[in-house]
């Protein structure tokens, strides 16, 4: 019994991830109507960033703080740059130029770091909890979950019940009636690829601190896995990436 609530909190834990990572993709889609398949890549990123800041010497709170600015402009830069100019443009060129944006972020992340996998340096210093000799849940199991329900509950207040969150559903609904009662559409994508991007630095930091190693094709798999929870979720709907990933 005690083995089986063991993986089932560590299931739990890395479902929390995916569910994070899933958001990303689920927000983009339902505002954007288009699949940002450089999600995965924006993770590999993030962390990068925190294995980086970390190896120079900056606490990790700093480090992930660093993480979290560096995705959300990335995520900023790669909608106004790749995405914005194929807004009317057909689903398979998005796709083809979201492909094409993953490569280029893995070939830099090649180039800068090599293609042997570092070892990175868990960002959670709490020591493990031991509830008895066969049950031992780990300071990283704790704290993304706590940090994980902490994000999705501010998440579901501000799309819910703030003016940007309430802009973000008409857009969802329909972009030329929200335009028409003076919502700036740009600005709600932009910012919705904002969120989405830092909620995958997050994500990176617990991912990599779960399964300690870093290299430029970290966040292949779990892209892939977390696009899988947002479909079953629904994509598209913001609770539905959330119980998709668990």
């Amino acid at each position: 019994m005690s083995s089986f609530l063991s993986y089932f909190i560590s299931g739990i834990s890395l479902g929390m991830i995916y569910a994070l990572i899933a958001l990303g993709y689920t927000m983009v889609y339902g505002i954007a109507k288009m699949l940002n398949f450089a999600h995965g890549d924006i993770i590999m990123i993030g962390g990068f960033t925190v294995y980086t800041a970390m190896a120079s010497g900056i606490s990790p709170f700093f480090a992930v703080l660093l993480s979290i600015i560096v995705c959300t402009v990335l995520g900023v830069v790669i909608e106004k740059v790749a995405y914005k100019p194929l807004r009317g443009a057909s689903s398979l060129a998005v796709l083809i130029t979201a492909i094409g944006v993953s490569y280029l972020l893995e070939n830099l992340a090649l180039l800068m770091f090599g293609s042997d996998a570092k070892q990175f340096t868990s960002v959670v210093s709490m020591k493990p909890v031991t509830i008895n000799e066969n049950l031992v849940i780990s300071g990283e199991t704790i704290v993304t979950i706590i940090v994980t329900v902490i994000i999705m509950i501010a998440l579901s207040f501000f799309v819910n019940r703030t003016k940007p969150g309430r802009a973000m559903q008409a857009v969802s609904e329909d972009k030329g009636a929200a335009q028409l009662m003076g919502i700036n559409v740009n600005r709600t994508i932009s910012m919705t690829f904002a969120i989405g991007s830092a909620l995958a630095a997050v994500a990176a930091a617990f991912l990599c601190s779960a399964y300690p190693q870093i290299s430029p094709y970290t966040g292949v798999m779990p892209g892939i896995k977390a696009f899988v929870a947002a479909v079953l979720g629904g994509i598209g709907s913001i609770p539905g990436a959330m119980i998709g990933g668990i």
